[in-house]
């Protein structure tokens, strides 16, 4: 497990150097001037000149990444561009709505997808096992700031159940977070339900049978248990997708997380802000994947030497 936890340690590693590259690269791709940006429309040129030397816009890229990367590994993601504030503490005044919005969304992709590919695999062939397996293939085929529209429109526009987005209390998240349920839940139990067809009629669940254990017994602790492998993995991937911020939901319901900070970064220009904010998500998604790898790592021991 020490070589495993290592070798998955040095790749965390070269996974984010080649995120923080990549981003950087693409922010000066990106059409616009960042030094027009921060002057503003309507000065002059000299003075967007001044601006592009101050903040260090006059270097060649390669220097202006080497020398963010040295502040970076100094705990330093630099000043936003927009408003002179620290990257870092406006990333982490937005990271506990960003948590809100990933913990409540995570429990209702459980809460739909895990019982659906159960139930599916239990009564294959069955009305409930096409329905379901339809409307899953549904879910997952319509995109995800459609149907948060949708919502919207239903039950927070038409029937007022709901606020038309912002952050505040459980009504503001149960939109978004059944957004979520209904989109990643459908993975789940699709996958849930064909992890389960290759277990479910294995010779020591037949076993399991003949002893008179419980059906429930049966499907849980020997089905279940033995079938839960790849949603471990897909459970540790999405939490770290969803606490890096997810950009299109956070912008369709009006939510103050990370995500939607990154889409402002984006709009202005804000490359500080930007790298800070695709950095802290990267960082979120690999050590979501990290722990499921290690999750099933210690749930089956062969995969520590794949």
């Amino acid at each position: 497990m020490g070589v495993y936890l290592i070798r998955r340690f040095v790749d965390t590693i070269v996974v984010l150097f080649g995120v923080s590259l990549l981003t950087f690269t693409i922010s000066f791709v990106m059409p616009g001037d960042p030094a027009r940006t921060i002057a503003g429309p309507m000065v002059s040129e000299e003075a967007v000149q001044r601006m592009r030397k101050e903040w260090g816009l006059d270097q060649p890229v390669p220097v202006q990444y080497i020398t963010y990367m040295s502040h970076l590994l100094r705990g330093d993601m630099g000043r936003s561009y927009l408003t002179s504030n620290e990257v870092l503490p406006s990333i982490l005044m937005r990271l506990p709505a960003t948590a809100e919005l990933a913990l409540a969304g995570e429990l209702a992709i459980l809460m739909i997808g895990i019982p659906v590919g159960i139930i599916s695999a239990v009564k294959q062939h069955t009305a409930f096992d096409r329905v379901s397996m339809v409307l899953a293939l549904l879910g997952i085929c319509v995109p995800r700031f459609f149907l948060g529209l949708l919502f919207l429109y239903v039950f927070a526009f038409k029937l007022s159940f709901f606020p038309l987005g912002g952050y505040g209390g459980l009504r503001h998240v149960v939109l978004p977070a059944l957004t979520l349920g209904l989109t990643v839940g459908a993975w789940y139990a699709r996958v849930l339900r064909s992890s389960m067809l290759d277990i479910i009629h294995a010779d020591y669940v037949r076993t399991a049978r003949a002893k008179g254990l419980k059906e429930s017994v049966v499907i849980i602790r020997h089905a279940f248990r033995n079938a839960a492998g790849p949603v471990v993995t897909m459970v540790g991937a999405d939490v770290g997708t969803l606490l890096g911020g997810t950009l299109i939901l956070e912008k369709v319901f009006g939510w103050p997380g990370i995500g939607l900070q990154a889409w402002q970064a984006i709009d202005y220009l804000d490359i500080p802000l930007l790298m800070g904010t695709v950095l802290v998500g990267a960082v979120f998604i690999v050590l979501g994947n990290l722990v499921a790898d290690i999750a099933r790592g210690i749930v089956d021991p062969r995969i520590r030497y794949s």
